[in-house]
This record gives structure tokens, C-alpha cells and sequence, in this order.
């Protein structure tokens, strides 16, 4: 199951990435740095930003897809709370 759409997914990455470089962007040009540096490192940002948050989302649908394991067990009573039962019984 699914949360989010490839497409929400890729906006998402997109915007993260947007608000990084932006970020790295204002700091770099209150450093004493020539324009170019300013500039390759703001896209290297960007652009490892992005690299690193979509390669998350597949590990997560990676993850997700072989997802099989139920928390809770269907039956109205659980495996602990009946080994708790027959302990009760054997005071």
C-alpha cells in the first residue's frame, strides 16, 4: 500500500531539493567565494539532495511491497493474552 504517488512523490523531491539549494545559496553568498563556486555548489546541493531523497522513496517501496506482516492477529484473541490465560490456570 502506497501513501503517495509517484507524482506527489516527485514534486515532493522536487521542492525539498528547491528549499536546500536555496538555503546553501543564500550561506554561500555570505561567504567570500568567487561566483562559480557559489553556483556549482548550489546545483551539486540540489542535485545530491534529490539523488538522496529518491533514492529513499524506492528503498520505502522496496520495503512496502514485500510488506505481509500483521501487527495484530486476526483472531479476537491474541497468542500472548491466551499463554497468559493457561498460566493463570496453572496457579
Amino acid at each position: 500500500m502506497y501513501y503517495i504517488t509517484p507524482r506527489t512523490a516527485q514534486v515532493r523531491n522536487v521542492s525539498v531539493s528547491v528549499v536546500n539549494g536555496a538555503i546553501s545559496l543564500i550561506i554561500l553568498l555570505i561567504a567570500p567565494l568567487g561566483l562559480l563556486a557559489v553556483i556549482v555548489n548550489t546545483l551539486l546541493v540540489v542535485l545530491s539532495t534529490f539523488a538522496a531523497i529518491a533514492a529513499s522513496d524506492r528503498i520505502i517501496m522496496y520495503l512496502q511491497r514485500d510488506r505481509r506482516v500483521e501487527l495484530l492477529p486476526r483472531s479476537g484473541r491474541s497468542e500472548i493474552s491466551q499463554q497468559r490465560d493457561r498460566s493463570d490456570l496453572d496457579r
